[in-house]
């Protein structure tokens, strides 16, 4: 039997502290293999055996029998049957999106591109008798007139010719835009667009008079934009192999000797043979205007001086004169039965009782008198100008205007604003015709101050001989005399029209720009005019002080002295009062620029 002891010691081994359970070392909680789970590809240990058929080594575990089948089985393994699932539904979902997304990335385009159509439409209206085609191809042309359309600054005529000779093809093509069109009988003389040989535009004149007045409108408007574009294309010729246009003067061949070099980075030269020329002349436009039927007075009158300005330019001014004379028998053609004695015929002179005097004539007869000045005929136009500002200031006032209406509401202006986004505007009014007599507004003011600094001018320069260029030096006491005149009228018509510009309506565009226009040539006539009297002021001092010194008397002689320091510092005096004016002008033509790029007509949509 043993002693006592060892069991008390049994006791005490068996009371010994435990250890808190060693919770790395547990093993992981049982897993059924039905279950689905990521234990596999996250756990680094794991309770499943790890046999080469199941386990996808991360390195050198196993000994690589074949690098193909060992490829296999990582895919095989890669590819489960959640992954299949997973990226099946992730390919779906994206190409979902992608449709989806090109879907209203097309919507956008689509709404961004028929902003762009209407802006375009209320800013060029096109009458809505044209096809849609037509009226982006005149939209297109009359875009590229501006300045800022391309970034270098330079109008590429070319591409307006074209597309005004396609519109122009189009307009006249029955079965396009030209239905109800009577074209003349036997016409073999058409032209055809470059690159669209089916279509092709008359050079005769034709009958419009079955067309509405917004298709004539329109019409004109292309035929005017076509000759436009051809004077300034009428000195280049376009490359049939090429179809580049080249001025004249690149060109090689017999016609051009000494042709010149082309630009830095141009296209070589062409060859004679292969040129043509690149456009009509301008005279097939403004000819078919003057001799189709369905235009109004006033068109055909503009047609008529655009076309005389331009034989004054390429120097055929008899040619020129004659068109003038056309332009005057069209808006005296266009009175009323009755009126007669109204100008005379021989010298485009109006005559001082004649009480009917409509637009057309005061805009013949001026174009008639500044042909004149321009060919250095002042005795002719003189007279012709007087008599246009004679009439001119016997119009009759406006009537007075009708009280402003009253302001919109909220919700008005709000359903105003919507509707003027939503709905198209219609198509513009027709402008007047020309054969009614003008009233008095704002606008006759500063063509009435027009003529006046042409009066002026012709005043100033009529002091010299007349085969002599404008503004050469007088030393005679009549010629001072008639300089002096000239200057004071230049200086009445630059108050007028700076007066008339500060007080006119920020509505009227066209009045306002024909004001700036003509503040802006008064003052350039005024400078120009002191600038030259104080010239010859100064260069004639000299000369007096030996006449004085030889005079008479000594009396005279300190009078003569005397008045000419006077006339001297009266220049010195007068021009320094127009640097102070032209700084004042000048800030009011800038700030005159500067809200006609800000103004809007036409609504939100509407560019200014």
């Amino acid at each position: 039997m043993l002693p006592p002891r060892l069991s008390i010691a049994r006791i005490i081994l068996n009371r010994r502290p435990l250890r808190p359970p060693n919770l790395k070392c547990n093993p992981p909680g049982l897993r059924l293999f039905t279950q689905n789970s990521q234990l596999l590809l996250v756990s680094r240990t794991s309770p499943r055996p790890e046999l080469p058929y199941l386990y996808v080594s991360s390195g050198p575990r196993f000994p690589q029998v074949n690098s193909s089948i060992q490829y296999q089985s990582r895919l095989a393994r890669y590819l489960t049957t959640e992954r299949k699932q997973r990226i099946k539904s992730e390919t779906i979902l994206t190409v979902k999106y992608i449709f989806y997304g090109h879907i209203v990335l097309g919507f956008v385009l689509a709404l961004v591109w028929l902003v762009s159509v209407e802006i375009k439409e209320r800013r060029y209206p096109t009458p809505p008798e044209w096809s849609f085609k037509t009226r982006n191809i005149y939209r297109t042309a009359r875009i590229m007139f501006e300045p800022n359309f391309n970034p270098s600054g330079i109008t590429e005529w070319p591409q307006v010719g074209n597309n005004y000779w396609v519109a122009l093809a189009r307009l006249e093509d029955p079965s396009l835009d030209g239905k109800d069109l009577q074209m003349p009988e036997g016409d073999d003389h058409r032209v055809y667009v470059v690159g669209i040989n089916a279509l092709g535009f008359s050079r005769n004149g034709l009958d419009l008079s079955l067309k509405s007045e917004e298709w004539r409108r329109g019409y004109y408007s292309v035929l005017m934009g076509a000759a436009r574009a051809a004077e300034h294309l009428d000195e280049e010729v376009r490359d049939t192999t090429r179809n580049i246009t080249f001025p004249v003067e690149h060109m090689i061949g017999p016609s051009n000797p000494r042709p010149k070099p082309v630009p830095h980075g141009a296209a070589s030269p062409p060859l004679e043979e292969n040129c043509v020329p690149a456009s009509e002349s301008p005279q097939t436009f403004y000819t078919k205007i003057l001799t189709s039927t369905g235009f109004s007075t006033r068109q055909r009158l503009d047609a008529a001086l655009a076309y005389a300005d331009w034989l004054d330019f390429k120097g055929l001014h008899e040619t020129a004169e004659e068109m003038y004379d056309w332009g005057l028998d069209i808006a005296m053609g266009a009175l009323p039965v009755g009126v007669n004695n109204v100008v005379d015929r021989k010298t485009g002179i109006i005559n001082n009782n004649a009480t009917y005097v409509s637009n057309n004539l005061l805009k013949a007869t001026t174009a008639l008198a500044t042909h004149h000045a321009q060919n250095n005929n002042l005795t002719a136009a003189l007279p012709i100008f007087l008599s246009v500002l004679r009439a001119r200031r016997q119009l009759c006032l406006p009537p007075i205007p009708d009280p402003p209406k009253e302001q919109l509401s909220n919700m008005e202006w709000i359903i105003a604003t919507a509707k003027s986004i939503l709905v198209s505007p219609p198509y513009p009014p027709p402008p007047p015709s020309g054969d009614e007599v003008p009233i008095r507004t704002p606008k006759a003011v500063c063509e009435e101050a027009a003529v006046m600094a042409h009066i002026g001018e012709i005043l100033f320069a009529s002091s010299n001989d007349d085969s002599k260029p404008l503004l050469k030096e007088s030393k005679s006491q009549s010629t001072s005399r008639k300089q002096q005149s000239g200057l004071g009228w230049t200086r009445d018509a630059v108050d007028v029209a700076e007066s008339t510009l500060i007080s006119m309506d920020e509505a009227d565009l066209d009045g306002r720009q024909t004001c700036a226009e003509c503040l802006k040539t008064g003052m350039d006539n005024w400078t120009a005019m002191v600038r030259k009297m104080l010239k010859d002021q100064q260069g004639t001092v000299s000369t007096k002080e030996e006449k004085i010194g030889s005079g008479r008397g000594w009396f005279w002689g300190g009078q003569s002295t005397e008045e000419t320091e006077e006339d001297e510092g009266r220049w010195e005096r007068e021009l320094q009062l127009v640097d102070e004016k032209m700084v004042s002008v000048q800030r009011l033509l800038e700030n005159e620029e500067e809200s006609r790029k800000h103004r809007k007509p036409g609504g939100w949509l509407g560019l200014g």
